[in-house]
This record gives structure tokens, C-alpha cells and sequence, in this order.
């Protein structure tokens, strides 16, 4: 099993370039980044874990850009986001974005994806709240045809263009693997039409063998293969024996939390929670 970690790149945290060639270092595999255009004051959305909203989630860089940084400043590290969300993206450009970054990184971009929670956010970039996962769907759609196609068209209810040539293609094939994010059925079965990978967070309950066997069941149901699927822990607990249970079911990978804190402070975080990484190395 590959252990990761995520981190919200926030203007006032550690420099990217420094956080990616410490995680090099340490042993782990992979950098995640969340992200958040901008953070509306009239904030109709509460928070869904409650209470007030964290500073970081109004300081986040450019996904794309903090991770460019990332990948320049490595060999080996897997860069991607965790997660971007989709509908609030025009698509045409996005599918560029993503592309370049795989390509200048060498393959090592993956496509964490979700619809989003905050309705003031998303309305600020014309999405409807109501609709919001139809929108996800076809921007991911459309850009597969942009990085599969030699010239890519797509047609849909918020997606229209005719044939078009959009080069770089990603240096990953047919393209970059896409992980979405969420708990629920509906979430597999979008999970199983057009995505390559689940990625759940371990809330109460959670128990690794029955998330894995409800990813197979649903694949199974649609007729895919469920061994095209992979499963990505987002926050998974930094305890070996959480580690342990993931690996045992099959879980191929896991990420950590890096919290928010000055430079030295996550440094130090890193090497206590270093060992989990190179026990799975």
C-alpha cells in the first residue's frame, strides 16, 4: 500500500517546494491539495462539520499552480488534487491545465473530483446548486474527449463544442486516473460510470473490507470489471493499525492530514508520521 498526504496550500503555510521535497524525502508517495476559488461573506452555506469555517479554507493557492511547484521540485512524487471541484472549472481550459501538468510532471498528475458543498461559492461561477453533479459529469466527460480524441467534441445540457484540437494530450493513457470523493451510493455509481478510482473519507463506521466490497458490488451491478477500480483513504488516521486493515483489504492507498502550522511545525509532523509511510513503502 502507497501512503500519501494532503495539505490545503494556503499563502501564510509552508512553501509548496519545500512540502513536496520533504514528503520526497520522508518516503511518501503522493501530494494532494484541496481547493477553494474564493470564500463568499454571505455565507448561506454552514460549514458541514460545524462551526466556523477554518482560515485556510479562504487561502488556498491555485491547485494547479501549487502543484506545478510541487512537481518541479521532485523526481518521483504523485501530485494531484483533493479535490477540485469540477462544475465551478470551464472545462475546455481545465482539460488543458491538467494535461500540461501531466505532461511537464512526467505522468505523475491524478484527477481528485467532487461537485462541491458551498452554494455561495458555486453560484459565484453560474452552477446551480440542484444541479451541480449533472455539470460534474459532463465537464469530466467532455474533457476525456479532449485528452482521448485527436479532435474532441462534446454535447450536452452545459457542455457544447464541435470538434477541436487541444494538444498537449496527458502523458498518462487514455488520460490521468479520476478519484471521487464522498460517502454514498450515489457517489459509486458516478464512481463506477466514469471515474477510475473511489476516494471516501473514514467517517464513523467506516471499515475497509465493506467499503471495498460496496465499491465491487456496485461495479459488478453495472458490469464493469471491479478490478479497474482503485480506493484512496482521504484522511485516513495516522495509526499503523488503520494502515494495516486498509492493506489487508486491498486498499491500495491512503492519505495523511498535514495540518495547518509555521514551517517547522509541519516539518516536525512530517517525520513523526514518516515512519507509516516507509513501513508501506
Amino acid at each position: 500500500m502507497r501512503v500519501g498526504a494532503f495539505y490545503f496550500p494556503t499563502d501564510y503555510g509552508i512553501d509548496m517546494a519545500e512540502l513536496a521535497r520533504a514528503l520526497e524525502e520522508r518516503g511518501f508517495d503522493s501530494l494532494f491539495v484541496p481547493e477553494h476559488t474564493h470564500i463568499p461573506l454571505s455565507r448561506k452555506t454552514p460549514f458541514p462539520t460545524g462551526g466556523e469555517l477554518p482560515k485556510r479554507y479562504s487561502h488556498t493557492h491555485d491547485p494547479f499552480v501549487g502543484l506545478a511547484f510541487a512537481a518541479a521540485a521532485t523526481k518521483k512524487l504523485k501530485i494531484g488534487t483533493g479535490i477540485l471541484l469540477v462544475p465551478q472549472h470551464e472545462p475546455i481550459a481545465t482539460a488543458k491545465a491538467i494535461a500540461s501538468l501531466d505532461q511537464l510532471s512526467g505522468g505523475r498528475f491524478i484527477f481528485g473530483i467532487g461537485a462541491g458543498w458551498n452554494q455561495d461559492e458555486m453560484e459565484n461561477h453560474g452552477v446551480g446548486y440542484a444541479t451541480r453533479y449533472k455539470q460534474m459529469r459532463e465537464h469530466v466527460l467532455a474533457m476525456k474527449a479532449l485528452w482521448t480524441e485527436e479532435a474532441g467534441s462534446f454535447h450536452g445540457e452545459f457542455v457544447n463544442f464541435d470538434p477541436a484540437w487541444s494538444w498537449p494530450k496527458p502523458a498518462q493513457r487514455p488520460h490521468p486516473p479520476i478519484l471521487l470523493g464522498g460517502e454514498t451510493d450515489h457517489t459509486l455509481k458516478r464512481v463506477v460510470e466514469y471515474c477510475d478510482g473511489w476516494f471516501p473519507r473514514p467517517r464513523s463506521g467506516f471499515e475497509a473490507a465493506t467499503a471495498r466490497d460496496r465499491l465491487h458490488r456496485m461495479a459488478e451491478q453495472a458490469k464493469r470489471d471491479p478490478s479497474t477500480l482503485t480506493i484512496t483513504v482521504f484522511g485516513a488516521p495516522p495509526e499503523a493499525a488503520a494502515l494495516a486493515a486498509y492493506e489487508k483489504a486491498g486498499i491500495p492507498n491512503a492519505l495523511l492530514a498535514i495540518p495547518d502550522g509555521t514551517r517547522d511545525e509541519i516539518l516536525r509532523h512530517l517525520d513523526t508520521i514518516a515512519p507509516l509511510a516507509k513501513a508501506h513503502a
